[in-house]
């Protein structure tokens, strides 16, 4: 039977059997190749502080509330950044074909059916290496908070937390013709926040603060706009400090707990600061239909085809699937030894 990777409890993962599921009208069979960690969310599963796992989720109300959990362990099949090869198609199926590689989102599994109208539009383009299909998901991640920012060619834009998706964002904010200050406590994040297009990048516990340092780089005024991807609360009260009066803060990090270190009643009040909400299950409200999730996958993809977005440093870890305990332990509790750790599956190519 197929591997599956499961989470059995806070710090406890391992991959298990699960049955194929049956090819219906409509649909194609993908074997995984592989499927990348994230750093944010899934770790949130691992170590027990999803709030899907302690709360209730109403999904009408679109609240969270006491009561049963809306997942509990064992939780299987959690991941969002796969790539694999069709090997099946059902008869009324005519594009994608049998032999085409694709990425999308369907978790940690080695082998998963998809409707083909999916599949059709996340053909990997010609010449990027499949593995590099993985940073599809959080790329759009990334593009989605850097649209929210609303960047403008010539505007300052500080960016905290250059883990995968930092890096990525801060690529795309310069691409965007921002000029962009990474902050991250990671040395050598630090360090590679300049090859992805940081005009300067500091250390997150610099004297006074990272923004003081972001307000150097801007003769003092601060920054335009600051996109906050770490998850830390204080890393966003940082970002709150480091714009201009009425600046904007783009809040797309996953914060776990109660917000210690936030001081709302500081440059927040004072600012007037203007903070807006990131996450990937819409795109910006004023941008309208003009973009959607699919679009944001096809940008990155193309961005990545072209050359332009270079995600091959990014790449730290490709590990079987078998390893997956080490996977999640190495981004719990060294994260500065790895970026992006990606599962390989046995279907994968050799080499």
């Amino acid at each position: 039977m197929p591997l599956v990777v499961q989470f059995t409890g806070p710090r406890e993962v391992d991959v298990v059997d699960e049955p194929s599921s049956p090819l219906g009208a409509g649909q194609v069979r993908i074997a995984t190749w592989y499927s990348g960690i994230s750093a944010g969310t899934e770790l949130t599963a691992y170590r027990g502080s999803n709030p899907y796992l302690t709360k209730t989720w109403d999904p009408a109300a679109r609240l969270f509330t006491e009561g049963a959990p809306a997942f509990s362990y064992p939780v299987s099949g959690w991941g969002y950044q796969e790539v694999g090869q069709v090997t099946e198609v059902a008869p009324d199926v005519t594009t994608p074909r049998a032999g085409d590689v694709v990425y999308g989102i369907w978790g940690h599994r080695a082998e998963t059916v998809v409707p083909a109208v999916i599949a059709a539009r996340r053909l990997l383009p010609a010449g990027v290496d499949p593995v590099h299909g993985v940073f599809a998901r959080v790329g759009a991640i990334a593009l989605n908070a850097v649209l929210a920012a609303d960047v403008h060619l010539g505007e300052h834009v500080a960016i905290f937390g250059q883990g995968v998706i930092g890096l990525l964002a801060t690529r795309l904010a310069e691409l965007n013709g921002g000029s962009v200050v990474a902050v991250d406590g990671l040395p050598g994040r630090v360090a590679l926040a300049s090859r992805f297009g940081a005009v300067r990048a500091v250390p997150a516990d610099v004297a006074g603060g990272a923004a003081v340092a972001v307000r150097s780089v801007t003769d003092g005024a601060g920054a335009d706009t600051a996109i906050e991807l770490s998850g830390n609360y204080r890393a966003l009260h940082e970002a709150i400090r480091s714009v201009r009066p009425g600046g904007r803060v783009v809040a797309a990090g996953f914060y776990q707990g109660e917000a210690g270190g936030l001081l709302l009643g500081e440059e927040f009040h004072h600012n007037r600061v203007e903070i807006v909400a990131s996450q990937i299950g819409g795109t910006p409200r004023a941008l309208g239909d003009r973009w959607n999730h699919d679009r944001l996958l096809t940008v990155v993809m193309s961005l990545v085809a072209s050359g332009r977005l270079d995600v091959a440093p990014l790449l730290s870890h490709v590990l079987p699937v078998t390893e997956v305990a080490g996977a999640f332990e190495l981004l719990d509790r060294r994260p500065a030894e790895a970026l992006q750790v990606v599962l390989r599956f046995p279907a994968a190519p050799a080499g």
